[in-house]
């Protein structure tokens, strides 16, 4: 990659002198009307042009300007352009024309002196104006480069920060899937084969396709349905679950795993009702453009102040981990309502469908 980038390099500044050579040499053969000693006359000035621009591109600037000796690099340029101009002065009248100045305005006496003034002057400007160009077009192609640097870095820091965030959720899974298990299997219960497929669906999705960008919703809702028959095997009928879904879900695409703290954060924090029962609230609603999503559990009723506090930091760290990743994610584009009204804990999510495949 390095090798190509660096070839392209060469080949912008070939295509840029000789772009550059041709274009002033039709400009001044027109003007003179005398094509063959426009190029004559370019092909003397332009060894000195990139002589003087390549000098400072690599010595001036970087051992001047980039370590801030303004002074030095100012005194620097004005001598060696000044000097350039002399031996292009020099170089076209041995070389090209004993015509001293001939583009010059109507002024015999001046055109008579190979050094005048006026004729340093006008030669002196052109190089600097030479000189000007290239540093703009140089500074305005690595301030480029380095804003696309900077978004690639930006990019880059943000996939590395939302697959940390990802990884921090999917533990969780593993550990709360395994606890049922581990019952299970102590009981001896026929329900353990059943679970074990269970856990195999859901490991599946959580290893391989949390990888992606994005996943189907048909996918999503297939994976919060193992989870909550996982729980179900653990809770028994103490567990009611509420899912309904309206709306199409063909050809909408989510990130992985945006929902699941929420349905985990339901059942793990979730407390029963007055009827003695663990009743969640779950619901998606599915239109063009947006997934509505929303849960509802009781609140636990803990006695024990040391046990609510060691809950509600435990709690705070999954959701704080949660916003996050959805601020990485969606930046402004997304809704999120979270409440408590009368011993209920409700939450409220919007997100834009197949909003990170539109990004890109």
């Amino acid at each position: 990659m390095h090798e190509i980038s660096k070839n392209k390099i060469i080949l912008f500044h070939i295509l840029f002198w000789v772009g550059y050579f041709s274009f002033n040499s039709i400009r001044w053969g027109h003007y003179f009307g005398d094509y063959v000693y426009s190029i004559k006359s370019n092909l003397v000035e332009f060894p000195i042009h990139i002589i003087l621009v390549y000098f400072n591109f690599y010595f001036l600037i970087p051992k001047l300007l980039s370590k801030k000796k303004y002074l030095g690099y100012i005194s620097s340029l004005f001598l060696s352009t000044l000097f350039m101009a002399f031996v292009r002065i020099v170089l076209t009248y041995v070389l090209v024309t004993t015509n001293i100045w001939p583009e010059a305005p109507e002024a015999p006496k001046e055109q008579a002196e190979l050094f005048g003034l006026s004729y340093i002057f006008t030669v002196f400007i052109g190089e600097l104006y030479i000189v000007g160009l290239t540093v703009g077009i140089k500074l305005t192609v690595d301030r480029v480069m380095e804003r696309d640097a900077q978004q690639e870095l930006k990019k880059n820091s943000l996939e590395t920060e939302l697959a940390y965030l990802k990884g921090q959720i999917q533990p969780h899974f593993f550990f709360n899937t395994l606890n049922s298990l581990y019952a299970l299997t102590l009981e001896k219960s026929d329900l353990a084969p059943n679970t074990i497929l269970k856990l195999s669906n859901m490991m599946s999705f959580v290893i391989y396709r949390a990888k992606a960008d994005e996943v189907t919703l048909m996918e999503t809702v297939t994976h919060m349905k193992n989870y909550f028959e996982l729980e179900k095997i653990r809770f028994g009928d103490r567990l009611q679950i509420d899912f309904e879904i309206s709306g199409q879900m063909d050809d909408k695409r989510i990130p992985p795993l945006i929902l699941s703290p929420f349905i985990e954060n339901s059942i793990k924090h979730g407390g029963e009702s007055p009827e003695g029962v663990f009743e969640i609230s779950v619901k998606l609603n599915v239109n063009d453009d947006n997934l509505e999503f929303y849960v509802e559990n009781w609140f636990k009723n803990y006695e024990d102040s040391k046990k609510l506090q060691a809950l509600n930091e435990e709690s705070g760290i999954g959701m704080k981990n949660t916003v996050r990743r959805l601020r990485l994610l969606y930046g402004d584009n997304y809704q999120l309502n979270i409440k408590t009204d009368d011993q209920r804990y409700s939450v409220a999510l919007v997100l834009p469908l197949n909003y990170l495949s539109n990004e890109s």
